[in-house]
């Protein structure tokens, strides 16, 4: 099936920019969303952006609008999600999830994790105070 693997973390200071990426090998298609999510311990994972295989359709949680932007290159098979003014409470494994199953995620469900059947191993973002 689809392979996802996440880059791009790290530890960094209130107020800076981290560039995650997710690469996609296997069996790929470019006919699928994709979505960012992120687990901090103790806590449920939670969806953080989304993007439709267009590229042209993207959702945010309102937690991260105006902060995070989500894009895709389908000719890479990758994903990035950009995090600009990076807070502490964005400390946690972020995710990347594909939905290669369905043509189309409602929007009702698109931030739902169930919704989404590929996931990366998740790379860790640490912000400190």
């Amino acid at each position: 099936q689809v392979q996802l693997v996440e880059s791009g973390g790290g530890l960094v200071q209130a107020g800076a920019s981290l560039r995650l990426s997710c690469a996609a090998s296997g069996r790929t298609f470019s006919s699928y969303a994709m979505g960012w999510f992120r687990q901090a311990p103790g806590k449920e994972r939670e969806a953080v952006t989304a993007i439709r295989w267009s590229g042209g359709n993207t959702y945010y949680a309102d937690s991260v609008k105006g902060r995070f932007t989500i894009s895709r290159d389908n000719a890479k098979n990758s994903v990035y999600l950009q995090m600009n003014s990076l807070k502490p409470e964005d400390t946690a494994v972020y995710y990347c999830a594909a939905d290669t199953t369905k043509p189309y995620i409602p929007l009702s469900t698109i931030f739902l994790p169930a919704s989404y059947d590929s996931w990366g191993q998740g790379t860790q973002v640490t912000v400190s105070s």
